[in-house]
């Protein structure tokens, strides 16, 4: 079993995108999460329409748009957005067709589907509200702001010292 990028990224953007909703009113940009996560844009618009078709983000377009999340926090599990890229956890060489060894049942069938079975179990359990409350999230969170913060200062001052006014 592998989890790949896809889902990685899909569950730590709308995370992301969870911590800012939480702190301000308005939709969050692409951009925004683009740049604190270290996600490329055009990944997180992939990502984000397929969010938005299983009903799990909402979008505003315009000048002050971006995304919101369409759920309260203790209504998204992770399995949920997982899924809802395309993305699995099964353990099982077959993907569940019982055809793992040249089109028979291995032996080991049972114990990859009921491990198939635990995980998927364990992040339908856990939802955002939940990960919001874990220390480790809230102190990456602020560093990521600081760093973010530091980024845009340099940009600020870099563009200040060649256009002095």
């Amino acid at each position: 079993m592998r989890l790949t990028t896809r889902g990685r990224y899909a569950v730590t953007a709308l995370l992301d995108l969870a911590l800012q909703n939480s702190q301000q009113e308005s939709a969050v940009s692409l951009s925004d999460i683009a740049k604190r996560q270290s996600i490329s844009i055009s990944y997180l618009e992939q990502l984000f329409s397929k969010l938005r078709k299983r009903g799990l983000v909402t979008s505003i377009r315009g000048a002050s748009g971006g995304y919101y999340l369409a759920k309260p926090l203790d209504e998204i599990d992770v399995m949920s957005i997982i899924s809802a890229v395309d993305e699995s956890v099964n353990a099982m060489q077959c993907e569940g067709r019982g055809d793992c060894q040249g089109g028979a049942m291995c032996l080991t069938h049972d114990l990859w589907c009921a491990l198939s079975n635990h995980i998927e179990q364990y992040l339908k359990n856990i939802t955002l509200a939940q990960l919001l409350d874990l220390e480790s999230v809230q102190s990456v969170s602020e560093r990521q702001h600081l760093i973010a913060g530091k980024d845009i200062t340099s940009i600020t001052l870099s563009t200040s010292e060649v256009n002095p006014a």
